[in-house]
């Protein structure tokens, strides 16, 4: 063979598929992987050459890590390092996540969208919103930092809370015949123009104000567009099966590939409720439904303190939400609603103040907050939780972001071991204290619950992670180790990768992966993070 740009030496290959692992030098040119020979220094063969060569031994070769639940669409514009994700090992994230992103936007929408979200990305002001369609905010990916590109791969979901904004507004109403056609239109140009499918956020305004007559008839769209739809659905406490079940035949009736997002049973009425989650799973693919999930291998959730209201108190956008936040009878009913009766946007349970942390504030001046729950903050002032929350969210303009201690260890192992399964970090990089899965989750997944627990073996758990997240998103040329695919890889130590973050210290990058190659080049080396910027937006295929 030609010699190569870099040859990677002796190393055990787990190549996405689930397939037993094996030694072998694996070649690299022109930013695909060009020769794969097996047990080469054992058999004498000839060993292919590269400009570069790297002793692997002792160290695991895999496809790089796909990330199916992001939230960097900001943050792959803002930080050209962007080490929580590359340090992972992660060269491709699915951004666009839970119906709300930052395309399709006109001026008004755009206003609107940066603040409901501030939460997850912060308010924008350090970005150049340049762009309005989905096919410029994936151009202004490609481009990145002076056209250089981003730190890793990103791919985008059509958000319907964000196509809803422009189509309808905030109003909680059906869609009339002329709005759903434009919201049709406006799903089909983003899919058209490289999106891989669509987002929905169905306990967040104003996405969660569509009924499933639109929703479906928006999948349908997406699936004539090759798409799968995504979405984070009404309920993940009381009548979170209900809820999972309303999306299979959801996207049964439109007969659209289905995603679900972050698909965990939370709260206590949902304790030990896994195997039923999954019974209602594969009772649906056996009779050939396409689905998919993802989790992330942490039990408490990661959100924003003003999602846990009731939905109608979201109506009319975020400036209708703090005036009736302002007016005291109002936020009474508001209070009556999550304490007592238990909000849509709580999922259905009364709030637990004790299981609400802060995470994050968009004010300096309301740090003091961060790192307690609210009833612990609340105790510190001598007042009623909801008085801390009320002011929080006033105070802040709706930005706080949670830490919610809802989640089940048993329910999050028997999820993850389910075939259907891929890995996502839904993580939110802003806050002062951010949840560790951001920085954590695919060597929490390796070191934890592979290497500690044996929940999974090493093989099955980097197929969750790369070979079937590429599936779904039907790319051709990634996801796997072979001949022909691209380039995209991770070198790791399978007895000492880890995560470094936790709830205490939730920056801290991980151990035990060394090198990290986007298109064949180097963003992690040696495990420092290099100069590369080798990302771009992967589009849609047909």
């Amino acid at each position: 063979m030609d010699h190569a740009d870099l040859v990677i030496q002796d190393v055990d290959v787990a190549d996405g598929s689930g397939a037993p692992t094996y030694r072998a030098d694996v070649a690299v040119k022109g930013g695909r992987i060009v020769a794969i020979v097996k047990e080469a220094a054992a058999a004498g063969c000839q060993r292919p050459r590269g400009t570069r060569e790297v002793d692997a031994e002792g160290l695991v070769l895999s496809p790089g890590f796909i990330d199916m639940h992001a939230h960097s669409d900001l943050a792959l514009l803002r930080d050209p390092d962007h080490s929580a994700k590359a340090a992972q090992g992660v060269t491709l994230e699915v951004i666009g996540q839970d119906g709300l992103s930052y395309a399709p936007v006109d001026d008004r929408t755009l206003a609107e969208v940066r603040r409901t979200i501030t939460g997850w990305n912060g308010h924008g002001d350090d970005i150049d919103f340049s762009w309005r369609s989905v096919g410029e905010y994936l151009d202004r990916l490609d481009h990145g930092f002076d056209g250089a590109g981003i730190a890793v791969n990103a791919a985008y979901l059509v958000p319907q809370g964000t196509v809803r904004m422009l189509a309808v507004g905030w109003e909680d109403r059906g869609a009339t015949p002329q709005e759903l056609d434009r919201m049709r239109q406006l799903v089909a140009d983003g899919l058209r123009e490289g999106a891989v499918g669509m987002s929905s956020g169905l306990t967040y305004t104003p996405g969660m104000y569509a009924k499933d007559a639109e929703l479906t008839a928006l999948c349908r769209v997406v699936a004539d567009h090759g798409g799968y739809y995504c979405p984070h659905h009404r309920s993940y406490g009381a009548g979170a099966l209900e809820a999972y079940e309303e999306m299979v035949t959801l996207a049964r009736e439109a007969d659209c590939p289905l995603h679900l997002a972050h698909a965990t049973m939370n709260f206590g009425v949902n304790e030990g409720r896994a195997p039923d989650l999954l019974a209602l799973l594969d009772k649906a693919l056996a009779r050939g439904a396409d689905i998919t999930l993802d989790t992330y291998p942490y039990t408490p959730g990661c959100t924003t303190l003003v999602a846990m209201l009731p939905s109608w108190a979201g109506e009319g956008g975020p400036e209708a939400v703090l005036a009736r936040l302002r007016d005291d009878a109002t936020a009474e009913r508001v209070r009556h609603h999550l304490e007592v009766v238990g909000a849509d946007g709580c999922h259905g349970v009364p709030i637990d103040w004790d299981t609400i942390e802060i995470s994050g504030v968009s004010d300096p001046g309301l740090g003091p907050y961060v790192g307690r729950t609210v009833r612990e903050s609340a105790d510190l002032r001598g007042e009623a939780p909801w008085t801390t929350a009320r002011r929080l969210l006033v105070e802040d303009r709706l930005g706080p972001t949670i830490l919610q201690h809802v989640g089940h260890e048993e329910n999050v192992r028997t999820i993850m071991r389910h075939p259907v399964h891929t890995g996502g970090s839904d993580g939110i990089l802003r806050g002062d204290k951010p949840h560790p899965r951001a920085y954590g989750t695919f060597p929490h997944y390796l070191g934890r619950y592979v290497r500690e627990l044996g929940v999974l073996s090493l093989e099955e758990c980097v197929a969750h992670l790369t070979g079937r997240p590429a599936a779904r998103l039907r790319l051709p040329d990634r996801g796997l180790v072979r001949e022909g695919y691209r380039a995209d890889l991770v070198l790791f130590d399978p007895a000492t990768v880890a995560a470094g973050s936790t709830f205490a210290a939730p920056r801290t990058l991980p151990t035990g992966i060394p090198h990290v190659l986007i298109d064949g080049r180097f963003v992690v080396e040696d495990g420092r993070r290099t100069d590369v910027l080798a990302g771009r937006a992967v589009r849609r295929t047909a």
